[in-house]
């Protein structure tokens, strides 16, 4: 029998676990979640700053929408199982690459480069496949369907379903004044007392311009989040599958949102097609062990009226990267000087 992995912070898993969305835009955040928690503001600072330091979050700052700014996009490799380490390594060393995972496939190297702008995200795919000698798929995002990665961390999967992304005008490009706050709020809040107003000083802008315009963004929908943002594996989430289908471009909009709103699905979207690689409907599911990824998979797809298109399902085996994208703080302006990777040896 399967047990689940009991989490390593339960005594503050409140504060990892409701405030993945919805975290206060006011003067005094932390003290809205001391008052929620029973815990005085300096407990609650003290307890995200060693969950950062731990690496149960990455940080607390904004999801962006694929379309708010900058560009990203999926990039897979055939890698040949003697040179993975040596690969991932390079490819973990770009700056762009805020995620790298070892995949069951053919294609078994998957990561995500971004940019500030598509032309940044195309040539540091380029630079990648001259330095390897490695053709890669590059699979642009079509439409997301659900693409927050905020669960309920007290199951063995994700545990509440989350409607469908409505769809809405596309975003209009944000104005260089902005592109500040934008990079900060993808990089991370200060866990300071009085985090905005840190900001704002930086900015040289008012406190209220600042929660201002986070709360427009997230109005609009460039933000698709702002709160805490989780590392899973460190939180009990050890498996992880991304399953891809390939389904009638005229049916895939209506099957992919059926598909966002099941139970356990932590990420849906439509990308580009390949040459050699026929899928374009994408969902990941997360969870403490692979028989309960599995169970989630077979249900989902059943219930998406799925069962009858071609599918396969590429468990995650080695995470070696996972960091914050850099739409908004564009590492080709540091001159192409890499920063230490974050590379994490570890099975995910």
């Amino acid at each position: 029998m399967v047990t689940a992995v009991r989490h390593p912070i339960d005594t503050s898993l409140r504060l990892l676990n409701d405030w993945q969305r919805g975290f206060p835009l006011c003067h005094d955040p932390f003290g809205i979640l001391a008052d929620a928690t029973g815990q005085s503001r300096a407990a609650v600072l003290d307890t995200l700053r060693q969950a950062q330091a731990d690496g149960h979050i990455s940080r607390i700052g904004g999801v962006f929408a694929h379309d708010s700014g900058g560009d990203a996009m999926l990039v897979a490799m055939a890698v040949p199982v003697d040179r993975i380490d040596e690969v991932a390594t390079t490819v973990s060393a770009h700056p762009g690459v805020n995620h790298n995972y070892l995949r069951e496939h053919h294609y078994n190297l998957w990561f995500v480069m971004t940019g500030t702008d598509r032309a940044a995200v195309d040539n540091g795919v380029t630079d990648l496949e001259w330095v390897t000698g490695l053709r890669t798929l590059r699979l642009r995002m079509v439409r997301p369907y659900r693409i927050d990665l905020g669960f309920d961390l007290r199951g063995n999967t994700a545990t509440q379903p989350m409607r469908a992304l409505p769809r809405r005008s596309a975003l209009a490009p944000l104005t260089p004044s902005l592109w500040p706050l934008a990079q900060r709020v993808e990089a991370g809040l200060p866990l300071v007392e009085y985090p905005y107003a840190a900001w704002a000083e930086e900015l040289g802008w008012s406190e209220n311009e600042v929660i201002e315009s986070i709360d427009h963004w997230l109005a609009e929908g460039r933000l698709k989040r702002f709160g805490v943002v989780v590392r899973h594996h460190e939180l009990g989430f050890t498996a992880n599958a991304m399953t891809v289908f390939d389904v009638p471009d005229a049916r895939v909009d209506a099957v992919g949102a059926v598909l966002a709103a099941q139970v356990g699905v932590t990420l849906a979207y439509r990308r580009e097609r390949a040459e050699g690689w026929p899928y374009n409907l994408y969902a990941m599911v997360h969870g403490t062990h692979r028989q309960a990824v599995m169970a989630v998979i077979e249900r989902i797809t059943m219930a998406a009226g799925l069962d009858g298109y071609p599918r396969e399902v590429l468990f995650s085996i080695r995470r070696f990267k996972q960091t914050g994208g850099r739409r908004f703080r564009g590492w080709h302006a540091a001159g192409g000087a890499a920063p230490a990777p974050e590379a994490i040896h570890a099975h995910a």
